[in-house]
């Protein structure tokens, strides 16, 4: 059993040593353990200081890509590796590398595909009530919209199995966290949520430049994912709305005209056509959308069978 350890950077010079340094040398039913470093286009000495360290594998980007693609990258090079699991670890040293061990040990059992560390929010000392508050609330909405039982779902200090991250695919270039959370759900991996201790603060954040810029972001992620995955249903519900509206405003304009005059309210009738034009057409976008994402399932399960052969 190989476990490979990811380390996605940028500009970790300062908390990249401490981080390697506490990373576990033996783990139960573990055979080998392997550190992958992405250095995601840092200006400072992070990929000298991973190699100088002993990473036999440093991945560097020659710009900043972000997160997401330095975690993508991770995978990639970790499964070429033949990994069994993979555990996702932030180079900043937020996370207590001891509980590695308590992170796999559902994959091991085989119980879950993925497990997400969840941090102990209300004695992080450092969160402020606001971003205490947004992290319940973030994972309540990931909840609702994936279905996951997920109580931190912003964590970055993740398990995976071999067949977990073959199936992964992230399109979004901000953050993974949200993103594999609704992609595992719908396509059937089993997530679940483990306890993990942090360590003291090194430094900010550099993903959350503020409150309102991570909500924003956040939203629009959800929102893009939720498309990409549930089209029908997003489209339908659209033209679902504009559709009652529709009828809404035509029976009012009926209405009036036969227990008035028949003159006036025009205007109800002209936005009635428009609104039943459009929910047809939102119809129409939602078939279309369907196929496409039956499609792009198609696509991904030939691209699965491609990384298994590799």
């Amino acid at each position: 059993m190989k476990l490979v350890i990811q380390i996605p950077c940028f500009n970790e010079q300062n908390t990249l040593l401490d981080t390697l340094e506490a990373l576990p040398k033996r783990l139960h039913s573990i055979d080998k353990i392997e550190i992958v470093v992405i250095d995601d286009g840092s200006c400072d000495d992070t990929a000298k200081i991973a190699k100088k360290w002993g990473v036999k594998k440093v991945v560097s980007f020659k710009r900043n890509l972000g997160l997401a693609r330095a975690f993508c990258a991770g995978l990639d090079v970790a499964l070429e590796l033949k990994a069994d699991i993979i555990v996702n670890l932030d180079g900043d040293n937020q996370y207590c590398a001891d509980d590695i061990e308590k992170l796999i040990e559902p994959i091991l059992n085989k119980k879950a595909d993925i497990v997400i560390g969840t941090r102990p929010i209300e004695n992080i000392n450092h969160f402020s009530p606001m971003k205490k508050f947004l992290q319940k609330a973030g994972s309540f909405v990931m909840k609702k919209v994936s279905g996951a039982n997920v109580d931190d779902a912003p964590s970055g200090f993740r398990a995976f199995s071999s067949v977990a991250a073959r199936r992964i695919n992230v399109f979004d270039n901000y953050t993974y966290t949200l993103e594999t959370i609704i992609q595992a759900q719908r396509k059937g991996l089993n997530i679940t949520s483990v306890p993990v201790r942090v360590n003291n603060v090194t430094r900010p954040s550099r993903l959350i430049k503020s409150n309102f810029n991570y909500v924003v972001r956040s939203i629009i992620t959800m929102l893009r994912i939720f498309i990409i995955y549930r089209p029908f249903r997003f489209f339908a519900f659209i033209g679902a709305l504009m559709f009652i509206f529709g009828i809404f405003l035509g029976l009012r304009f009926l209405y009036f005209y036969l227990n008035e005059d028949g003159s006036g309210h025009v205007q109800s009738l002209i936005l009635c056509a428009i609104l039943l034009v459009l929910s047809f057409h939102c119809g129409l976008l939602a078939i279309i959308s369907d196929l496409l994402a039956i499609n792009r399932k198609l696509l991904e399960d030939v691209q699965y069978n491609l990384r298994v052969k590799k």
